[in-house]
């Protein structure tokens, strides 16, 4: 008797386990399908960067160039870290909404903050260019500055510009190696 006591208790313990693996395993399950609801969240807010295929002062010189136009708050190359001061946009967000259904911004600011970091990709050195633009609007004066999300736009016009100043100057060196090159054979 003690002997069929002891298998039931077995039997028993064992069906409450099935159940909790049955429930974790449906949670799993249910997890990984809601994860495909919530992908473009994680899309929408992934940070513009870039890896170029040039050392690290060469891509901080490029990204000095495409900064010149900005006013630079913060610059610290051993850091890899450049910031703005806050830029009024104000007309440019009105504008790009005037045929919206959105109510006029009283005023509108924007920083950027650029970050440059060395890296190496199968022996070769790289840099990666990472730009992050904050969003700052108020609609009226009893509200106060709200940050909002940016559309992408200003930061991948950056990106574009940073990769064709350092594609035009790997040119630019390819060029010239040629040249030394050739001088060298006609000597």
């Amino acid at each position: 008797m003690r002997i069929l006591g002891k298998v039931f208790y077995v039997h028993r313990t064992c069906g409450a386990a099935k159940i909790i693996h049955v429930t974790l395993f449906v949670l799993i399950l249910s997890a990984c399908s809601s994860y495909e609801n919530f992908k473009y969240i994680t899309q929408d807010f992934e940070i513009p960067s870039k890896v170029f295929k040039s050392d690290f002062n060469q891509t901080w010189q490029a990204v000095l160039q495409v900064m010149r136009k900005y006013d630079i708050e913060k610059q610290n190359q051993e850091a890899g870290v450049i910031k703005t001061r806050w830029i009024d946009n104000t007309r440019e967000l009105n504008f790009a909404d005037s045929f919206g259904s959105a109510d006029k911004i009283k005023a509108a600011k924007f920083k950027l903050v650029i970050n440059v970091v060395k890296g190496h990709r199968f022996s070769r050195e790289v840099a990666k260019v990472t730009i992050y633009k904050r969003q700052l609007i108020e609609q009226d004066f009893l509200q106060g500055w709200k940050e909002i999300r940016t559309d992408g736009t200003q930061e991948k016009v950056f990106l574009y510009r940073l990769d064709r100043i350092i594609t035009m100057d790997n040119q630019l060196k390819a060029i010239e190696k040629a040249r030394e090159r050739e001088q060298i054979g006609n000597f």
